[in-house]
């Protein structure tokens, strides 16, 4: 990645009275060095993983960042739920221990939820990085155990009542001080938790992850020394800034709103819950409001004020550099109003285990009310939702117990130039993937009859929404499922004219009937001979049906998108 004009970077502004000349070759060495670090420590963490959530789905994120939270660099296909937010974990260390008490060898682990805003599976790991005893940034990686203790097997469950029946909660702990391991915090967790030879297993490997990116670190400073390199970083910050900023400035100015709605919270189905977002666009700044959001609610689909602060991120990324590196200067231009108490900013102890339920939503409405701004730019509705489900029960040949995550992909929204991608995540998750049935078959005792993509589910329109999947699993023993899904109530809506795309759907087949069951369920049990069915939406249409292309009705159909050869759903 190249700088946009290397003669207009000469210097760095330090203040009042100081002005320091730093060499742009320099600047665009560490910035490519601190890219490469990231992007190794990814690989590091994926080969050493023990669970399928990280080395196959990757359900992770690793991170640079000052002892301030600022982020210097982030890895290359990270959830993008998780952009520029490990630097609250770091600053929270800073305020637990002081600057003065973090020292070479100590590392660090927090899942917080007062901290992190997240479920309590997505766990933190980091160390602080220190040249010639001086302390420059941290190296930061989350990633999901598949278990933290507390009511539920697997992703959150619907049934908990508060945070404390999710699991452990860990503030900013020393778990490693000074290079040796805190025995009797590590021995608390193994004893609290389901499967601790699995996240003891990735705990390490998020160490070696860390430790990776102190290597590569030290070379870097070993060559250009630590001023140099921390000069750089505030220009590379710089840089961003001024990129980001003239793409705001394409946006016309205004005050955009939209709304829509979550199916429910969990535990009282028969209450749909209100989103609203408002996007004010002034010259080079962009603030996303939520003070007309929902309040918190009973049920687990809360998250704290960090976790919510991903939604506004994630779309503004999307709005200004989609494919430029992340770091602390891709959000100055970003505003954000979100009052505490509300449904992405919920006060302790409300349940948090389905805490990113609520954001494709949340991002799907950000970008409808931007539609009449940019309606060359905005597709219609994704699916909606993070296709997650879980399944776990004891081996009946091994006798251990065992939980089978993974994501199911489905359809994104049409777009103004093309149809919509099929089988894809939702846009808070970007590169994450399913875990392929060959491998779940592989490990745990189902049979999977179908993964296939799901015709009639893409909403039609000029550019037809993409599609989505079906998935049938039956198992071999008597096991539990639990599913947390949402937009059955609100589908995927089309742009332009374009049609709704088809909702999720759980269907459960057993003593010959087929019944149909809630969106959001827990630790539902399944005997051999029952047949469980995952059905996943399909994205909204964009323009007008009758205006898309004779070719493409007749491909649709040849390859099964559509059962009827006039593109109409079947």
């Amino acid at each position: 990645m190249t700088p946009q004009n290397l003669n207009d970077i000469k210097t760095l502004e330090k203040g009042p009275d100081v002005t320091m000349s730093v060499d742009p070759i320099t600047v665009e060495i560490i910035r490519c060095a601190l890219r490469a670090a990231a992007n190794e420590m990814s690989v590091v963490l994926k080969k050493t993983a023990y669970n399928m959530m990280i080395y196959e789905v990757q359900d992770y994120c690793v991170s640079i960042v000052d002892h301030e939270g600022r982020t210097m660099s982030q890895n290359e296909g990270a959830l993008p739920i998780f952009l520029a937010d490990l630097g609250v974990a770091v600053q929270d260390g800073v305020e637990v221990y002081g600057l003065e008490n973090i020292h070479p060898g100590d590392v660090f682990l927090v899942n917080h939820p007062e901290i992190c805003g997240q479920h309590l599976n997505n766990m933190v790991v980091y160390t602080p990085f220190f040249w010639e005893s001086k302390l420059l940034c941290f190296l930061a990686v989350r990633a999901h155990w598949i278990d933290v203790g507390g009511g539920s097997t697997g992703f959150g469950s619907s049934m908990t009542r508060d945070v404390y029946e999710e699991g452990l909660q860990i503030r900013s702990v020393k778990i490693y001080a000074d290079g040796k391991p805190n025995t009797e915090v590590l021995r608390l967790i193994e004893d609290n938790i389901r499967f601790p030879e699995s996240s003891l297993g990735d705990l390490r490997a998020q160490i070696a992850s860390c430790r990776t990116g102190e290597e590569r670190l030290e070379q870097i400073c070993r060559k250009y020394g630590g001023a140099v390199f921390q000069d750089s970083v505030e220009v590379i910050w710089d840089q961003t800034d001024k990129v980001v900023r003239e793409s705001v400035r394409a946006i016309p100015d205004g005050v955009y709103e939209a709304s829509s709605f979550l199916d429910d919270d969990g535990r009282d189905l028969t209450k749909t819950l209100p989103i609203k977002v408002r996007v004010i666009v002034r010259d080079d700044e962009l603030t996303i409001d939520f003070s007309d959001m929902c309040d918190q609610v009973p049920g687990f689909i809360n998250c704290g004020s960090s976790g919510g602060m991903a939604a506004a991120r994630v779309a503004f990324k999307a709005l200004t550099l989609p494919h430029r590196e992340v770091n602390e200067g891709s959000f100055r231009a970003l505003k954000v109003i979100l009052p505490p108490g509300k449904l992405l900013s919920a006060r302790r102890p409300a349940p948090i285990g389905g805490w990113s339920l609520s954001l494709p939503t949340v991002l799907d409405t950000i970008f409808r009310a931007l539609a009449p701004a940019l309606p060359d730019r905005i597709p219609a509705a994704h699916k909606g939702d993070m296709g997650g489900y879980a399944i776990f029960g004891t081996h009946p040949k091994s006798g251990r117990r065992y939980v089978c995550q993974n994501i199911i992909g489905g359809g994104w929204g049409g777009r103004p130039f093309e149809d919509g991608a099929s089988a894809a995540v939702s846009m808070c998750q970007g590169d994450v993937k399913n875990t392929p049935i060959e491998l779940q078959e592989l490990y745990y005792p189902l049979l999977y009859e179908c993964h296939a993509l799901r015709p009639d589910s893409g909403g039609a329109g000029r550019f037809r929404g993409g599609i989505g999947v079906e998935v049938k699993v039956k198992p071999l023993h008597d096991l539990y499922v639990s599913r947390n899904t949402d937009r059955i109530q609100c589908p995927p809506w089309g742009l332009l004219g374009g049609e709704e795309g088809k909702t999720n759907q759980t269907l459960i087949r057993r003593n010959g009937k087929e019944e149909t069951l809630p969106g959001k369920f827990s630790h539902l049990l399944v005997r051999p001979g029952d047949t469980v069915t995952f059905l996943t939406a399909g994205g909204g249409g964009y323009g007008n049906p009758a205006e898309r292309d004779a070719t493409a009705l007749k491909r649709d159909f040849v390859l099964g998108y559509v059962s009827k050869a006039d593109g109409s759903p079947g």
